[in-house]
């Protein structure tokens, strides 16, 4: 599965806690992140990562467009809800191609506790099905 990981400046810290703590499920798919997030998580855990340009200068806009084309199954975006973001337009489009392409989407801990282990359960197997079945939009 193609998973994005993507966390706003006062969150990251969290989200490599995160991927550190999960570290053995996500080594099994293929991970992208937006550009920091991606180079921290990288260097805490070793996992390959594939990075796009920080958040404010496209990253979220080309994690977006995957979504768009269906070829992301999950995305973790822990938020921060307390500080403004000067690319909140872009945050809200991710959000809206998550709820239009049925993408599953943790903004806080609790909801990735919650995908990250129904991902490990096979919850998620449904992705594959599909791609399977040709239901991919190329574009």
């Amino acid at each position: 599965m193609n998973i994005a990981l993507i966390a706003h400046d006062k969150k990251k810290n969290d989200l490599v806690q995160f991927v550190t703590a999960y570290q053995n499920i996500f080594s099994k798919h293929t991970l992208f992140a937006t550009g920091t997030t991606g180079h921290r998580i990288s260097e805490a855990t070793g996992l390959p990562i594939t990075r796009f340009q920080s958040g404010p200068l496209g990253g979220d806009q080309e994690i977006g467009a995957m979504i768009a084309k269906n070829q992301m199954d999950a995305v973790f975006f822990f938020r921060d809800p307390l500080t403004a973001q000067p690319h909140e337009p872009d945050v809200t489009a991710l959000v809206r191609l998550c709820d239009v392409y049925s993408i599953p989407l943790a903004t806080n801990m609790g909801t990735a506790e919650l995908l990250i282990r129904g991902m490990e359960l096979g919850m998620l197997d449904w992705r594959n099905v599909i791609k399977e079945n040709g239901e991919v939009n190329e574009g």
